[in-house]
């Protein structure tokens, strides 16, 4: 299996922020970004950013994070259809991955999981879930939406946030282990390293299928 190396960031890709990574790290081969601004949060990836990372021959990986909990089916419906409204609105093609971001402290169930998959189906995105699978309410619910519909495993790409040995160059990376929900789950995607000091950036490794759809 081939892995690919890159990065994800909260803040805005300036032309100083790339060569810091570039210069640190390594040179990513996508670079995960959050469509919109959140508070304290994350800055919202813009048009100019994704020109930049394209000229560099960097993918972009979209993250959608303007929520605080993953409950019930209409609001993983409403979640889903937000996500797809700013990657359109951004000209992120159709068919490519959008990762909704479920941290290990929100609360989860299954219908929401559900609704999620069910409403980018109907955008014509294909579902990604950044999510912690050891700690918090997302691996049973996620098994438990699985066991509620086959879409759910079919559909959806997890990016694991476990285990986490640490920031790491490009030449340095682990080998590709992320934790998986103990399920059907098609774990294409693991943020090994959090939080460097240096950039500001967090180091991933992702399977080919997932790179050549984004």
């Amino acid at each position: 299996m081939r892995t690919y190396w890159g990065v994800d960031s909260s803040k805005k890709v300036t032309r100083q922020l790339y060569e810091c990574v570039k210069n640190n790290y390594g040179k990513p081969s996508f670079w995960g970004r959050y469509l919109t601004r959140v508070e304290d949060a994350s800055a919202g990836l813009t048009t100019e950013e994704i020109e930049m990372l394209r000229g560099y021959g960097i993918k972009i990986m979209p993250i959608y994070n303007a929520f605080s909990n993953a409950v019930g089916y209409d609001k993983g419906k409403v979640v889903a259809r937000n996500a797809a409204f700013h990657a359109r609105r951004l000209g992120i093609p159709k068919g490519t991955p959008v990762f909704v971001n479920v941290e290990k402290f929100f609360e989860v169930d299954s219908a929401w999981i559900r609704g999620y998959v069910d409403g980018m189906y109907v955008a014509n995105y294909k579902v990604g879930i950044y999510h912690d699978p050891v700690n918090g309410d997302f691996r049973p619910a996620y098994c438990q939406a699985v066991k509620e519909s086959d879409q759910v495993a079919l559909q959806s790409i997890l990016w694991s946030a476990e285990p986490e040995p640490g920031i790491t160059t490009k030449r340095k990376a682990p080998s590709y282990a992320p934790a998986k929900p103990p399920c059907k789950a098609n774990v294409w995607g693991w943020q090994y390293g959090r939080d460097d000091n240096t950039c500001g950036i967090d180091t991933n490794l992702i399977d080919s299928r997932l790179y050549e759809t984004l």
